[in-house]
């Protein structure tokens, strides 16, 4: 059997993204077999190894076959010497990040990985490097103009419509045209994942969904019809509904997506209910890259307290998404 290959890149250094990657990979959890490759810098790993008396990489401290799952592979990724100061927001730790998650992304779109799975960076970070892109959907979208931003839990998914930009520039984006073609692209997206169809379920912008139009007129000039329009062309899709209500009606359903209409929209009661075990999954590319739904975690970092269950169900996530040898180009 051809076992997927998954590349996991650290995130910045001086956050928790290597000390989840250590739990998750030498630690109590089952992961999906796999043939794991991690981008990275070694003495960051080494210095989280010696702290937890723990191993994961390759020809490691004892010379001896890592311990727990481990990685088969290790890329070296040169970074700033100053990069990986510990509950620092620094740029020498920004690139550094930002190379991980470009070297990992140069392989998939080469056709060496079949997935990236990503450890927290900081955008500030990124930005006092020099990054141009504000996060790794962004960077994304370099390539793949029509990248989605989605979230992933067994209680709740969602989709965002938009990404990191203000709330004044997401409401922009509520076009008709730009919801219809959002939709399909979505569809077509998680029907590639061998998950089964989804059922997508809009949300309103306007409190009440717009109150037939007292409260607002974008539910009817806007996200109504594109939402129809979806539906003729063959999208399993209804809304919009309010927004305080519609959530709880996707709560626990495994085939159900919320169509979030803006960033915050989406993510507060996706957090509420899977802060721990939800993950971040970028749709509409030709590989998978999932990530842990939390950030960097400076104030803990190189503390022993970051919980790793977020990454782990990424990696899980990123496993099952991946298409079956057979399948595969």
């Amino acid at each position: 059997m051809t076992l997927p290959r998954i590349g996991i890149t650290l995130g910045d250094p001086g956050g928790i993204g290597p000390e989840i990657i250590l739990k998750s990979f030498a630690g109590k959890f089952k992961l999906p077999g796999a043939h794991y490759i991690l981008f990275g810098t070694r003495r960051f790993l080494e210095r989280e190894e010696e702290a937890l008396g723990m191993e994961i990489l390759p020809g490691g401290r004892s010379g001896g076959k890592a311990k727990g799952r481990g990685f088969q592979e290790f890329r070296e990724i040169p970074v700033p010497a100053r990069a990986g100061r510990r509950g620092s927001t620094n740029a020498e730790s920004g690139l550094a990040s930002f190379r991980y998650f470009e070297a990992a992304v140069a392989e998939a779109r080469r056709g060496e990985l079949d997935a990236v799975v990503t450890a927290p960076v900081s955008k500030a970070a990124w930005s006092l490097a020099g990054v141009r892109w504000k996060g790794h959907t962004e960077y994304l979208s370099r390539f793949y103009p029509g990248a989605i931003m989605a979230f992933w839990s067994e209680p709740l998914k969602v989709a965002l419509l938009s990404h990191h930009v203000s709330l004044r520039a997401a409401l922009r984006k509520i076009e008709r045209e730009a919801l219809r073609d959002f939709f399909l692209s979505l569809d077509r997206s998680l029907a590639g994942t061998g998950k089964g169809r989804f059922e997508f379920l809009v949300s309103g912008l306007n409190p009440h969904a717009g109150e037939g139009g007292l409260l607002g007129r974008e539910e009817i000039d806007e996200v109504g019809p594109a939402v129809e329009e979806a539906r003729r062309l063959g999208v399993r899709i209804s809304g919009p509904f309010p927004p305080d209500v519609v959530f709880r009606n996707a709560v626990g359903r495994k085939d159900c997506f919320v169509i979030a209409l803006y960033h915050d929209q989406g993510l507060i009661p996706f957090k509420l209910l899977a802060f721990e075990s939800g993950v971040n999954v970028s749709l509409g590319l030709p590989f998978v890259r999932t990530s842990p739904d939390h950030g960097t975690a400076f104030d803990i970092a190189g503390k022993n307290r970051a919980n790793p269950q977020s990454l782990v169900e990424a990696v899980r996530l990123a496993a099952s998404l991946v298409a079956p040898p057979a399948s595969r180009p």
